[in-house]
């Protein structure tokens, strides 16, 4: 008796949640509520962590709960996505081990001038070692990021 197994195809819903996305990589050597912290307080943001979309992997037999930190611009349909990237010493991306934190912006589009001026901001973050921007094609499991 053949045995019929059936694939959800992903690639749609993926490719429409990276529509008009911008991704940082960040390195710091503080914690996830302290770097939230300063950044709401240096920067004027207003992130607050979000339950509701933490992600949650099952590893090598194990539950992994990766925060996710969330801050929508008012006036403006641009949302701010900061993923904690190591959670019990599993990585939300394992191929972005040397990040500690990934920060989604989307549903707006963001310009290189407003990019540009957000990772001088962070580089003046007591802690921040290191602000990169990734390209979606870096990324080998972007599914982990969708909620």
């Amino acid at each position: 008796m053949a045995v019929l197994k059936l694939e959800l195809d992903t690639q749609e819903i993926i490719d429409n949640f990276f529509d008009d996305t911008k991704l940082l990589g960040i390195v710091t050597t503080v914690k996830d509520y302290r770097f939230c912290w300063n950044l709401n307080n240096l920067l004027g943001l207003n992130f607050r962590i979000n339950h509701d979309i933490e992600i949650n992997l099952k590893r090598k037999k194990r539950h992994y709960f990766f925060s996710v930190y969330e801050y929508h611009e008012p006036n403006s349909a641009l949302c701010h996505y900061l993923y904690n990237n190591l959670y019990d010493g599993e990585y939300l991306l394992p191929e972005f081990k040397n990040l500690d934190f990934l920060w989604l912006m989307k549903n707006d589009t963001v310009t290189e001038e407003y990019l540009n001026q957000i990772k001088a901001m962070l580089r003046n973050i007591p802690g921040v070692q290191l602000v990169t921007e990734l390209t979606n094609e870096k990324i080998k499991n972007k599914e982990y990021l969708i909620f």
